[in-house]
């Protein structure tokens, strides 16, 4: 029991996660309820021109462990160079669902087929300080699968107990100012690796809605 909290199975994810639905508009952000609150007219901000994108987070199931996948952007891309991400990325228009897209780009980032992804649930869309509403699409990956990586954007891959990343004690709060505002900003460190900003939102949202009553 990490934490003081119950180890999390595999089944209990997916039964937690049944009930939820892909968005039927993937613009349509929610804002987690963080302390402090991210500011009013930060929300305003963060809304305006967004562009519909979706990730994978990827849990690896081998016995009775569980870990998530998650990548290390390329220190040569536009976006978050060098940050650590889930695979994924914008909506195209050959893409039938934000589902889709999810499934795409991990295949095309780390190599991850799509008939090797069992898909459990969704998480609401959130908004990032860069201009797009991002869908987080859970699954559960086949262990035996093979990563090829596209070292354009991904300079590597690793893994990280999911327990580690459900124990509220080993999140971080701090804020930074964002075009002028102080807003709130969630950590995580896990060996030489640091999990920020949206990532670490959407894996907070993700224990959150594990946690439900």
């Amino acid at each position: 029991m990490p934490g003081g909290r119950p180890i999390i199975t595999a089944t209990e994810i997916k039964r937690r996660l049944a009930y939820t639905k892909m968005p039927v508009d993937p613009l349509e952000v929610v804002f987690p309820e963080t302390k402090p609150r991210i500011p009013q007219a930060v929300r305003a901000m963060m809304v305006e021109d967004l562009t519909p994108a979706g990730v994978l987070i990827p849990i690896i199931e081998r016995g009775a462990s569980l870990s998530v996948l998650l990548t290390e952007r390329s220190a040569d891309l536009k976006h978050h160079p060098g940050q650590v991400s889930f695979p994924g990325g914008r909506m195209e228009a050959s893409d039938a669902d934000i589902r889709a897209t999810a499934l795409r780009d991990t295949h095309e980032e780390v190599g991850i087929h799509p008939n090797d992804v069992d898909v459990c649930g969704y998480l609401k869309p959130t908004a990032t300080g860069t201009g797009y509403a991002v869908t987080p699409v859970v699954g559960f990956v086949n262990p035996a699968v093979e990563l090829v990586l596209d070292t354009m954007e991904v300079q590597s891959a690793f893994e990280v107990p999911l327990d580690f990343l459900m124990d509220e004690r080993n999140q971080e709060d701090s804020e930074r100012i964002w075009k002028g505002a102080s807003v709130p900003v969630i950590t995580f460190h896990h060996s030489e690796y640091k999990i920020w900003g949206a990532t670490a939102g959407m894996l907070v949202a993700l224990r959150h809605l594990l946690s439900e009553q």
